[in-house]
């Protein structure tokens, strides 16, 4: 897998904007990942950590699903690797976690993220979010997923870099 990632636009509305910071980031994710083995996606960090590369994108899966699925399309979907409402820390276990899975899983819910992005009539679309019990909008869930990837991407950094020695965003 090649990954183009495209820089965000100096100017551009509102929407454009945010989906270009976001679209830059899940793209910096799969970056960090592109052409490791699976020993290598799933090496952790620092023991008793369970972070590894691969244990991101299980768990940004499961952010993606819970800020735009769960919030627009059904409130209750279940979580993808945890029984547990709202255990967004099973995501970490990769012990008989497939890297094909992973990101098979987490690039249909980016998918699906972007379908509704896409066909809401504006950044003031309204969903419920039951992990707050409390209505947001798509504007604040795009923001906050900006803020999810930024961090995570800078776990990603020091990960890549323990695994082989490769810097740079």
């Amino acid at each position: 897998m090649t990954v183009e990632r495209i820089g965000p636009p100096l100017f551009g509305t509102e929407r454009e904007t945010l989906r270009a910071f976001l679209e830059f980031h899940r793209a910096t994710l799969a970056m960090k990942c592109e052409g490791l083995t699976e020993e290598q996606l799933k090496e952790r960090s620092s023991p008793p950590s369970n972070l590894s590369l691969l244990a991101l994108v299980r768990h940004m899966a499961e952010v993606e699903r819970a800020w735009f699925r769960r919030v627009f399309d059904d409130n209750s979907a279940p979580m993808v690797w945890s029984e547990k409402e709202f255990d967004f820390q099973a995501a970490y276990d990769t012990t008989g976690a497939s890297a094909e899975e992973a990101f098979a899983v987490w690039e249909a819910e980016v998918e699906h993220s972007r379908g509704i992005e896409r066909e809401a009539a504006s950044l003031d679309l309204a969903g419920h979010q039951p992990r707050w019990g409390e209505d947001v909008s798509l504007r604040m869930v795009m923001l906050h997923m900006i803020l999810e990837y930024g961090r995570h991407n800078g776990h990603a950094d020091f990960l890549r870099e323990g695994v082989d020695g490769t810097v740079g965003a």
